[in-house]
Formats: structure tokens, C-alpha cells, sequence
């Protein structure tokens, strides 16, 4: 499923997903938001959370290491998109830093430069957190 997010050449990066878009609700229902950004996306945890653990500067090199452990090309892709947050699943150590590693709704793609609703669909995401304690 990623292959449909990735293969419209979009640009490379790893960028927090981070800028926060409210979406209004209907009287009576809640309110989620909606969040945009470009990062690394992969199909499943486990594979985010290796990405994390290859990480070491080269955000690239990580992932088309993971992609050829998979043994698929789009296991974990880069992409900017609209989406909702998930539940947040394991928070990874590594000397590039700790990540928590997140569910992400994905439910738009930017694509030539406009953004375009996609059927919505569950990847993985990780941000990079700050332990430091004041």
C-alpha cells in the first residue's frame, strides 16, 4: 500500500510530522486533528521500529536497508501527507536519538503540488522526542 503513497516521486526527508490542522466537527461529534508533514512512513511497527534502530544520520541509507530486508521496495517510503494520529507504540533508543514510534491514519497525499484525499489507510511514523528531564 505504500507504493501508492511513494510512487509519485515525491521529495525526500525526514521531517517531524508536526504542523497540526484542526478539523471541524459536526454538533454532537468529536474532534480529532488533522496533522500535516513529510516523514518516513513504513506498513508495519516492526519496520519503523527497525528503521529507527538502523538510523545514524542517513535517513535513506535506513530505509532502503529495511526495504531490502523486507525484500520489498516499499515496505518504507518517504511522503508528505494529511493525517491523523494514532495510538503511539514503543519509543526506540538509539544514539541518533529516541523516537516514538506512531500509528498515522493517513488520509490525503500531497501530489504535484496540491494535496488530494486517499482512501484512508494505517502506516507507521516516528518522531523524534527529547527525554531530557528539567
Amino acid at each position: 500500500m505504500l507504493k501508492t503513497i511513494t510512487s509519485y516521486g515525491l521529495g525526500v526527508a525526514l521531517v517531524s510530522l508536526a504542523l497540526c490542522l484542526p478539523v471541524r466537527a459536526e454538533p454532537g461529534e468529536t474532534t480529532e486533528s488533522v496533522e500535516v508533514g513529510t516523514g518516513v512512513l513504513c506498513d508495519t511497527q516492526a519496520q519503523m521500529e527497525r528503521f529507527v534502530a538502523l538510523l545514524d544520520g542517513d535517513a535513506m541509507t535506513a530505509l532502503r536497508a529495511v526495504n531490502a530486508e523486507e525484500n520489498d521496495s516499499n515496505a518504507c517510503g518517504v511522503a508528505t501527507i494529511a493525517f491523523i494520529r494514532g495510538p503511539e507504540g514503543a519509543t526506540a533508543r538509539t544514539k541518533a536519538g529516541t523516537y516514538q514510534i506512531m500509528e498515522v491514519l493517513v488520509v490525503g497525499v500531497f501530489v504535484e503540488g496540491a494535496f488530494r484525499a486517499a482512501v484512508p489507510a494505517k502506516f507507521f511514523s516516528a518522531r523524534k522526542i527529547d527525554e531530557r528531564t528539567a
